[in-house]
């Protein structure tokens, strides 16, 4: 029997034998009064050995014992931070000290009532009376010091490196309070948070691969939504809603890489009587709040490159910049030219696709030479389906997408509301999505078309994903998120792991 087998074995002897004493190890419910962050606040004026005769009571995690015989030291970890418990011979409960001596173990869920105190090297410390068990571990944590080393089991165990790792756990309060802003910041211009379908009978508002599943009840397949109701927002423009806004989670069954999830948040905002002019002005003000709020400055390192969202934003054009670092004019060049560059550059692209992927994946390529922050504009009406044509240029659209740090971090425009120009273009998208040149082409969403055929007012439409938060805190999209789905071990993987482990 492995070490870990003999931890594992000796917590379920304990677990029986408290059971046998009829103490439970798993009670409902202790009302405890304080938290160790308030403790250490309030009391930090005690002077070293002083002792306060302030009743107080704490609950959390048993971190670490150190055992002395007659003292025991304990470190009490609870959801704001960590407090010392000092049990003691002849101050502790003779019962409670006892049990805890035979008992208790690092990992356990105590509760425990004592007096507040600072000890001789100045450490707020409960002299603990009372002690009570409140859920027995099981399986032994890692090791302080080292936590999971394994960036897989990282994932996969998430709880358990959230608990070893302050840092890992600020993340996600980090992201909690990202969502906060954003949704406090639309409210406060006057946007109307709504809810749309995530079931939907067409994958409609981007060009994606959806995840589709049969809905019972009403014997259909369905898809699970691949935009954050992009439509569903437009018809409400439609209905006479002004500013309406939704964060929610959206699926795109299709890669994994450094940006790219399968499901993850999103944020879109629909804006009536807007352009594309005003939603660039508005998100840079939203994204410079959103810096500050959670970094505390505009300015900020992430993948390489230094950013600073408080200097002038640039204006970047789809087919200039293209032009400067591949040489391709995007409207004059044929496939043949594009996939030699391509080929040249080594850049990967489906060998089937039509020549606005193929462009868009030029694009890509020269994206990652801008730091940013900017405005990338200018893209032709071929790969955005859904944008107003630029009075100027009918070739492009009146679309901006955020980029920062080489990547893009939002995307909007001034939504179409022309209902023949968008028909015609949706025949476009299935044309090419029949002729299996692209198969993430836009649907035919005819009771869209209907909804617009009604008259729907300008509008300026913007979305991000959480992709600009992990770009904000420097991680890879997948590392931002609390539980990443993670493909199951097999029973190979299994026994490997536990072989590692003895």
């Amino acid at each position: 029997m492995g070490r870990e087998e003999q931890i594992i074995s000796e917590r379920f002897r304990k677990l029986e034998e408290l059971k046998k004493t009829g103490i439970d190890p798993y009670p409902s419910k202790y009302k405890f009064d304080s938290y160790s962050l308030g403790l250490k606040k309030k009391y930090k004026k005690l002077k070293d050995n002083e002792i306060k005769n302030d009743k107080v009571s704490v609950a959390g995690r048993v971190m670490l014992i150190r055992n002395l015989g007659k003292l025991i030291f304990v470190l009490l970890k609870d959801s704001k931070g960590d407090v010392q418990l000092i049990l003691q011979k002849d101050k502790t409960d003779k019962k409670d000290f006892e049990n805890f001596k035979k008992y208790v173990d690092s990992g356990d869920f105590i509760g425990a009532e004592g007096v507040v105190m600072k000890t001789k090297t100045g450490e707020i410390s409960v002299l603990t009376k009372k002690i009570e068990i409140l859920s027995k571990s099981l399986l032994p944590l890692p090791e302080k010091w080292h936590g999971i080393q394994d960036s897989e089991e990282k994932l996969r165990k998430r709880y358990l490196d959230i608990l070893m790792n302050e840092e890992i756990k600020e993340l996600f309060i980090k992201k909690s309070k990202f969502w906060d802003e954003t949704r406090r910041f639309l409210l406060d211009k006057g946007f109307l948070e709504v809810e749309t379908p995530a079931l939907e009978t067409s994958a409609g508002g981007a060009t994606a691969t959806p995840f589709k599943t049969h809905h019972n009840a009403l014997d259909i397949d369905v898809y699970l939504r691949i935009s954050m109701g992009e439509l569903w927002q437009k018809k409400l423009m439609v209905a006479g809603y002004e500013k309406t806004f939704e964060i929610g989670r959206q699926f795109r069954n299709e890669g994994i890489d450094m940006e790219h999830l399968q499901d993850y948040t999103q944020m879109e905002f629909y804006w009536a009587y807007a352009d594309y002019n005003d939603g660039m002005k508005l998100v840079e003000e939203l994204y410079k709040k959103l810096a500050k709020e959670i970094l505390g400055s505009v300015k900020f390192k992430t993948h390489g490159y230094e950013v600073d969202l408080g200097k002038k934003w640039e204006i970047y054009d789809y087919e200039k910049i293209i032009k400067k670092y591949t040489k391709i004019d995007i409207y004059s060049s044929n496939e043949k030219e594009i996939k030699k560059i391509l080929d040249n550059l080594k850049v990967e692209y489906d060998k089937n696709s039509h020549k606005w992927k193929l462009i868009d994946a030029l694009w890509k390529y020269c994206r990652k030479k801008i730091a940013g922050p900017g405005f990338l504009i200018g893209q032709p009406v071929e790969v955005s389906p859904l944008a107003k044509r630029d009075k100027k240029n009918p070739k492009k659209v009146q679309q901006f997408q955020i980029i920062i740090a080489g990547t893009e971090l939002g995307n909007g425009y001034s939504e179409l509301n022309d209902p023949v120009d968008q028909e015609e273009r949706f025949k476009r998208q299935n044309e090419l999505k029949e002729k299996n040149m692209d198969y993430e082409a836009h649907v035919h969403d005819k009771e869209f078309l209907e909804a617009l055929k009604y008259g729907m007012p300008p509008v300026c439409g913007f979305g991000f994903s959480e992709r600009l938060f992990s770009y904000l805190v420097d991680k890879p999209v997948r590392e931002a998120v609390i539980f990443p789905l993670m493909k199951p071990l097999d029973k190979k993987e299994e026994k490997e792991v536990r072989e590692v482990k003895k």
